[in-house]
């Protein structure tokens, strides 16, 4: 017997036009794409401003370090409050309050009083934001578009990743000759009203509750829920395994991604302009990678279509860290190859979560995926500074690369994981419910 929530859901998509779904749908994403690419904007001129003041890997890699904290530590109690609260809110509140703490930032830039402490204090909120913000947003994708949609909805939300790493760095170099930083932050402040705007005309569906402590008693604890969702990982082998290898993968390459300015002025001597060439490689690479699985769907099997992509972005990541540093041009193609790779990876895992995990569960799963994929990255960065300001950072391309190939190699021979699906469709069927289950097919790394 299917589940209540998704079948009705279902049920109402495929009885619609496709007007019906997407007109809502796509005014919303609308809004969190200028959203996105203001959000990236900011991320790009804040990492270059501490880049440029301080010349420190150590300080990029506690930057870093500052923005995952939220999510290793937040994230599994913001998940379970989402599946319990008003998604549309949720967004709404997270994206003024990461607006009204860059305003604060920009006042700070304005009166010539800003220190680092400060630019690690507003990535601290955005995260924290985000960790809201993110698990509300996915778990809603999969009530507001037909099931047979999501794998294409995946590929274009990386494609819209692409489009932003694109256009922010680029634009954010060009913005640094042109306007104050106090001006560059009003830009993410009037994207941010327009993510929100939308969301205030346009409701967005709250499953009702069926997996969760509150579906008996609606004074159940936040923990309660969570515990929940920990016994679905624990029953669920493939979800486990998809948890384990994101936070292998965050282990290796979260370092050598946020010591990128580092590797562009130190190795490649270059300066902002290099690093935006950098940064727009990828999201090129993002781009075309988010279209071919959003018109190609990929394998058969999701998890087959993951792990293809995970072992050549990883082989192109080796290449980076192998490059001398007379090979810019070619450490850019490395770079979008690599970009091309990651919406096949996370376009085909997110599609398979959003199909197979029950609906008023997602924020829970989601959530409890981002605090795994983040919990092992404050290790590696906390050496990663000392060691690349000692050794150069290329090494964390190098050696990250070469163990993410041999990760997504080896996880070709566990069933658990090639089979996640039918897992999951097996454990909905003994509790007496049918787990979404999208019709074609179609994540792993943040983008």
């Amino acid at each position: 017997m299917r589940n209540t929530v998704r079948t009705e859901t279902s049920i109402a998509h495929k009885d619609q036009a496709p007007s019906a779904w997407a007109g809502p749908f796509l005014t919303i994403w609308g809004g969190q794409a200028f959203s996105l690419v203001g959000s990236q904007l900011v991320q790009f001129v804040l990492v270059w401003y501490l880049t440029a003041t301080t010349g420190s890997a150590t300080v990029l890699a506690f930057a870093t370090l500052v923005a995952l904290l939220p999510q290793i530590f937040l994230s599994p109690v913001a998940g379970a409050l989402v599946d319990r609260w008003n998604r549309r809110m949720v967004m709404m509140v997270a994206d003024a309050g990461i607006a009204l703490a860059t305003v604060a930032l920009a006042a700070l830039f304005l009166i010539q009083a800003v220190q680092v402490w400060h630019i690690y204090l507003l990535m601290f909120i955005r995260a924290a934001g985000a960790a809201f913000h993110w698990p509300a947003m996915q778990a809603s994708t999969s009530l507001l578009v037909p099931e047979r949609q999501l794998s294409r909805v995946a590929g274009l939300n990386q494609t819209l990743w692409g489009l932003a790493g694109i256009v922010a760095p680029p634009l954010g170099a060009l913005l640094l000759g042109l306007l104050p930083m106090q001006g560059i932050l009003a830009i993410d402040v009037g994207t941010a009203m327009l993510a929100i705007g939308p969301l205030v005309f346009i409701a967005i569906p709250n499953p009702e509750r069926k997996h969760g402590s509150q579906a008996l008693d609606e004074k159940a604890s936040v923990w309660a829920d969570l515990r929940q969702g920990l016994r679905l990982v624990r029953r669920w082998p493939g979800l486990l395994m998809i948890i384990i290898i994101a936070t292998l993968i965050n282990l290796l390459l979260v370092p050598a991604i946020s010591l990128m300015p580092i590797l562009v002025t130190e190795h490649f001597g270059g300066g902002a302009l290099q690093l935006a060439w950098m940064e727009a490689a990828w999201g090129i690479g993002m781009v075309l990678g988010g279209v071919l699985i959003g018109v190609w769907g990929g394998f058969k099997r999701r998890m087959v279509t993951a792990l293809v992509g995970l072992i050549v972005m990883g082989a192109a990541l080796t290449a980076v860290g192998l490059l001398p540093s007379t090979a810019f041009m070619l450490a850019l193609a490395a770079f979008f190859l690599g970009g091309a790779m990651n919406p096949i990876v996370n376009g085909s895992v997110f599609a398979a979560l959003q199909a197979s995990v029950p609906a008023d569960m997602q924020g829970r799963i989601f959530t409890l995926l981002l605090s795994g994929s983040a919990a092992m990255a404050p290790l590696s960065l906390a050496a990663a500074g000392p060691l690349a300001d000692a050794f150069g950072v290329q090494i964390w391309f190098a050696v990250g690369g070469l163990l993410t190939v041999a990760m997504g190699v080896s996880s070709a021979f566990v069933p658990a994981l090639l089979h996640f699906e039918e897992q999951g469709q097996k454990i909905a069927e003994q509790n007496g419910a049918q787990a979404p289950s999208g019709g074609e097919s179609s994540a792993l790394l943040p983008a």
